[in-house]
């Protein structure tokens, strides 16, 4: 078998969830990471497994970052990695017995990472470098490896992917312009010169390219099972490209720098192969005056975990609801969608909300992250590990979080209120994610500028931008009803109510029973009950018109469905009907979601 027949491809989602949508840090450059690549492995307690103690003597004490900083980074690629549910809920169980900061400190000292895959984590954040001469030409200057031309729809897949955490083609870029610093961090000190560098004739342990299996995975050939890194090098046709010596246990870095770079392609299962040869589906309703432009498209019937993603773009002016084991476990990107209300209420991987507006998004529990950019007067209602928004205005997110919500730079009036709702298979799904009620740390953002963690405080006087963002009064809070019926045991808000918000909806139910004991006791006749009726009638829809409640309403009332099948013929799923109910002027209707 050829060499050419083995592919090597940049993984996803290290990309995609693990490089902070902001500039990185000036410490975190080449020169200060080969300095601490050399520092963990001389050092006791610091290698192959960093804790969390040693990883804040280094940042803190070494790179000289804030120690928010220090555990943001440490926290994500936690994240990243994976554990299992059972071990994210014994997590959460702990902390939420933590009343201070010291035994706060002592549950995050029981933490360690993979050292050499975390300095390669730290690496990947230069993703999002601000380049001046890609902010003046708006590209990255030509290098040896792009050779041609980008194609129509490569720059409909980078268009459509807005930034460099989702463009695999920016992550190849990346990967084929940084593999041998990359490599280099990989190599032991005593085979570095003096100011840092690897030499020619060094070689990196197995144990190394190992670690490399963070960022890169591939097959022997199409269609083959995806493997990570380090077994196509030891075996097969890449062994003797690579230079793998079985006696030694090693690589010679310059032939495996070269074997990597003739092998690295485009990754067979990212956003680019999602838009050429994913399923495409039409949607399943279509309210009137919606326009026929929404588009989905997904992969998540060939893909392997970790790679699986539903990509929903121009959803206008309708409503789209599914609970679905296609979207469980999937990386889900909502885009340019405008005037909608989207309901996706499974167990979800990540989702990212890019350049929305005027739009309703409620999730199901997202296991890593959700990120909203470029968004506005967008509503977000989730459970999930980290929720980062950047760039956006006038959005209002409700969350149940057990990380401090990013508010990254270019926000303008940002909302955080609680999480405010439930459907009948939320702690399940929640429990199958490991994502637990306590802690909840909503109501704590972490404001992260270019410069770094730019003020954590809650008091808007201290706060640089007191504009950025607040917190939702009380007297402004109204609970959220999914507007569906379900199987599932959860009848109410998973993580209950703040007292102050629980106390403002107690007064609201107060005055409603005073009202109906107003108009009990008023002892109006038949003829003045009807006009009293078509009064308060008529300003209940003059106030759904004036709020844009009606459209919600509206896009719900049930059509007759539409066939599924489009031009690509047996590409296109026919959707199962769920018994899905939706209730409208109190009463349940049938009607099919979208699917997707």
């Amino acid at each position: 078998m050829e060499a050419d027949s083995v592919s090597i491809w940049p993984r996803m989602e290290p990309f995609l969830l693990g490089a902070l949508q902001v500039a990185p840090s000036s410490k975190l450059s080449l020169h200060y990471l080969r300095k601490m690549a050399t520092y963990v492995r001389t050092r006791d307690g610091c290698f192959p497994i960093l804790g969390w103690p040693m990883w804040r003597h280094i940042a803190c004490g070494k790179l000289q970052l804030p120690e928010d900083l220090a555990w943001l980074y440490f926290e994500t690629f936690d994240i990243l990695v994976g554990h299992t549910p059972e071990e994210r809920l014994e997590w959460a169980e702990f902390l939420s017995q933590c009343s201070s900061k010291s035994e706060l400190d002592q549950q995050r000292n029981k933490l360690s990472v993979d050292t050499l895959q975390f300095l390669l984590f730290l690496y990947i954040q230069q993703l999002n470098r601000v380049s001046l001469r890609t902010s003046l030409i708006g590209e990255e200057w030509p290098s040896h490896h792009r050779t041609r031309s980008p194609s129509p729809s490569d720059r409909e897949a980078k268009t459509s992917s807005q930034n460099k955490n989702w463009d695999d083609q920016a992550h190849l870029s990346f990967v084929q312009s940084h593999l041998a610093e990359i490599l280099e961090l990989l190599v032991e000190p005593g085979q570095l010169s003096q100011s840092g560098q690897a030499l020619r004739d060094c070689q990196i342990s197995l144990d190394a390219v190992r670690s490399l299996g963070l960022l890169l995975e591939g097959s022997v050939c199409r269609g083959k099972a995806v493997q990570p890194v380090h077994r196509l090098l030891t075996k097969g046709p890449l062994q003797t490209q690579a230079g793998y010596s079985t006696l030694s246990c090693s690589f010679p870095l310059h032939k495996l720098l070269l074997c990597l770079q003739h092998s690295l392609t485009l990754n067979p299962f990212g956003i680019t192969a999602c838009l050429h040869s994913g399923k495409k589906l039409a949607w399943a309703q279509q309210v009137e005056g919606a326009m026929k432009r929404a588009k989905i498209a997904r992969n998540t019937h060939m893909a392997p975990p970790g790679s699986k993603m539903v990509l929903m773009s121009q959803v206008f002016k309708q409503t789209l609801a599914k609970t679905s084991d296609r979207l469980t476990g999937a990386n889900i990107k909502i885009h340019r969608c405008s005037d909608a209300f989207i309901y996706l209420l499974s167990p979800l991987r990540s989702v990212s909300l890019d350049k929305c507006r005027d739009s309703t998004v409620v999730l199901g529990p997202v296991e890593t992250s959700v990120h909203i950019h470029g968004c506005q007067n967008v509503r977000v209602v989730c459970v999930a590990g980290r929720i980062a928004i950047g760039a956006s205005s006038r959005c209002t997110l409700h969350a149940l979080t057990p990380t401090r919500p990013l508010l990254l730079p270019g926000n303008t009036d940002i909302t955080l209120g609680p999480f405010h709702t439930f459907y009948p298979s939320l702690e399940d799904h929640m429990a199958s994610v490991g994502l637990a009620v306590v802690p909840n740390a909503w109501d704590r953002p972490l404001l992260l500028g270019t410069e770094g963690i730019v003020n954590p405080s809650l008091n808007a006087s201290s706060n640089p931008d007191p504009a950025c963002y607040r917190l939702l009064p009380p007297a402004e809070f109204h609970t959220l009803v999914v507007p569906f019926q379900m199987e599932g045991d959860t009848c109410e808000v998973p993580s209950g109510l703040p007292p102050p918000y629980q106390a403002a909806l107690d007064e609201k139910q107060k005055r409603i029973q005073n009202w109906q004991k107003t108009v009990t006791e008023a002892r109006l006749n038949k003829e003045q009950k009807r006009q009293f009726q078509e009064l308060v009638e008529v300003k209940f829809h003059e106030w759904l018109l004036e709020t844009g409640n009606r459209q919600e309403l509206d896009s719900l009332i049930p059509t007759t469905i539409a066939s599924l099948k489009d031009s690509n013929g047996p590409a296109t799923d026919t959707p199962r009907v769920n018994d899905t109910k939706h209730m409208r002027n109190g009463r349940p209707v049938r009607q099919s979601p979208m699917a997707c």
